[in-house]
């Protein structure tokens, strides 16, 4: 048959990896592999597990090739790198072979299936080294199916071999998890994928750009299976050329350069500019929430830029440039801010019934918040005499160090969470469900050590009480014995006023005639009333 009369096959399976080397970004696997065929050390049973397309069924295969390569000369034994061209290996790749056996658990998941293998893997194996069974999606299998696979699993004959794979380890019984040598397969890097792609189009003598493979591997999200399908679809929808554009629209992607000019128009707080960008994507067909999508990936970015200032790959110039110029100019905390913003703005767009009216709601809201000064910033200038109300007259200038702090310091445990509460929630929670305080004097705080208060608590504590009260505090986690806890008191409070209500005659009348019932939602006050 002439190659222009062969059926076409995809590209996911014109390239699915045919030895080691050509299975990218699983090299720690391929070591260990390795090194065990090189030392006689191989498990009598491997899982292989990772999210879809990263190469766990690809794998599975080389790896029945590698137990079973006999070599060109026929005398060859296991290797890391299979001849290819024996017969077992041929077999193998053509999946013909009658000792290695491939089994989709999720359409074969009883124990009727089970008890077939169980009993052939008592006869050796027919023309190949080892026996292999191969099952795939493994975690569907039934309870009674694992049950049943436990003693073979275990003990199986020397000339067996079990090669499982699954996208959902965390269903796999423990019991056959401790019978298995385990792989976790990495998604796979987005420059390494555009790479990958690279060569594929090279191959198939496609032109491609390079901004287009870029697109199609963050696409993928580590998935060469799916990044091939984009690609073969990519070939398909364009006329002799892969191009950015034509993958951005065909996945429904924005153009990066619009999200980063509308990156800098909220940093900017020109809300003109801000919903024309967002009424232009949404006319070239970008749904409004890709959009923050790639807002969010943005403001990610620029963070990571800011924290590890190292290149990303998968990165245009123009993208590197633009991260390292605002992670110059931008703190951390307005970036967290911006973060939160975007997030919460993504998750409205979703559940909108109005998605583009909620998107420029929530970017609006953003411009807003930008233009609002940073509350450490407007406690200082408070506290410095820096704004004055209108008509009143200019406040004194304070002299030095010796300033009235910005508030009144909280008199007690309680006044703390209260003055907490007003600008930081998480740490009001925090200091309420676990902070028992040993000493209060002032502007000195001790509290007792509890294992859930995060590591940075002191240090976040401390500066959030200097914005509030102006005045810098001394806290301490110190040993020594403390006062309950906001939570304890008033967990004490509820079972005190709980046992009050049950003590009431009536109330342990009702009890008494109706065993069953329970006390569920009450007021002491009204229970009071009604026995009046």
């Amino acid at each position: 048959m002439s190659e222009s009369t062969q059926p076409y096959r995809v590209l996911a399976r014109k390239y699915r990896p045919q030895n080691f080397a050509e299975l990218i970004g699983q090299d720690a696997m391929v070591t260990t592999l390795a090194n065990a065929i090189k030392r006689g050390r191989l498990a009598h049973a491997f899982l292989l597990t990772g999210v879809r397309g990263v190469g766990k069924t690809s794998t599975a295969r080389l790896i029945a090739k590698a137990l079973n390569c006999i070599g060109p000369d026929g005398q060859g034994g296991p290797t890391i790198d299979p001849c290819g061209v024996c017969e077992p290996c041929r077999a193998i790749a053509e999946g013909r072979h009658i000792d290695v056996v491939e089994m989709d658990a999720a359409s074969h998941t009883g124990i009727d299936d089970i008890r077939e293998i169980i009993e052939a893997v008592r006869y050796s194996s027919v023309s190949a080294r080892y026996k292999i069974y191969i099952i795939d999606e493994v975690h569907m299998l039934s309870k009674a199916a694992f049950n049943g696979l436990l003693k073979t699993l275990e003990e199986p004959p020397a000339h067996v071999k079990f090669l499982f794979a699954t996208t959902e380890v965390n269903k796999v019984p423990i019991t056959v998890l401790s019978r298995c040598q385990r792989f976790d397969l990495r998604r796979i890097p987005a420059d390494k994928l555009a790479a990958h792609f690279a060569s594929v189009v090279a191959a198939e003598q496609v032109e491609a750009e390079p901004e287009a493979l870029a697109l199609i591997a963050r696409a993928a999200e580590g998935s060469a299976r799916d990044g091939l399908s984009i690609l073969d679809q990519a070939i398909a929808h364009g006329s002799g050329i892969v191009e950015a554009q034509q993958v951005r629209d065909m996945l429904g992607l924005s153009d990066r350069g619009a999200i980063r000019r509308l990156f800098g128009d909220l940093l900017a707080g020109d809300a003109k500019a801000v919903l024309d960008g967002v009424r232009g994507q949404h006319d070239l067909g970008v749904e409004p929430a890709s959009l923050f999508h790639g807002l969010l990936e943005t403001c990610h970015g620029v963070t990571r830029a800011k924290v590890a200032t190292v290149d990303d790959p998968a990165l245009s110039v123009e993208e590197r440039e633009a991260f390292a110029e605002w992670a110059a100019k931008l703190g951390f905390a307005p970036l967290h801010r911006l973060w939160q913003l975007l997030l919460k703005g993504h998750g409205e767009v979703q559940s909108a019934a109005m998605p583009i009216e909620a998107a420029e709601m929530a970017l609006l809201r953003i411009v807003h918040a930008s233009q609002l000064p940073d509350p450490g910033e407007l406690a200082r200038k408070l506290a410095a005499g820096e704004f004055a109300m209108a008509g009143a007259p200019p406040a004194p200038a304070a002299p030095s160090e010796s300033q009235a702090p910005l508030l009144a310091l909280p008199a007690d445990t309680r006044a703390v969470h209260d003055l907490l509460a007003t600008r930081h929630p998480l740490l009001s929670q925090q200091f309420h469900d676990y902070a028992g305080v040993i000493r209060l004097n002032g502007a000195d705080l001790a509290i007792a050590p509890h294992p859930r208060l995060p590591a940075t608590f002191v240090a976040d504590l401390s500066a959030a009480l200097r914005d509030l009260t102006g005045q810098r505090w001394t806290i301490s986690l110190t040993e020594g014995e403390a006062e309950l806890t906001l939570l304890a008191v008033e967990k004490a409070n509820e079972e005190s006023a709980r046992a009050a209500v049950l003590a009431m005659p009536i109330i342990r009348a009702a009890l008494e005639a109706f065993p069953e019932a329970e006390l569920i939602d009450y007021s002491v006050a009204e229970i009071r009333s009604l026995a009046s």
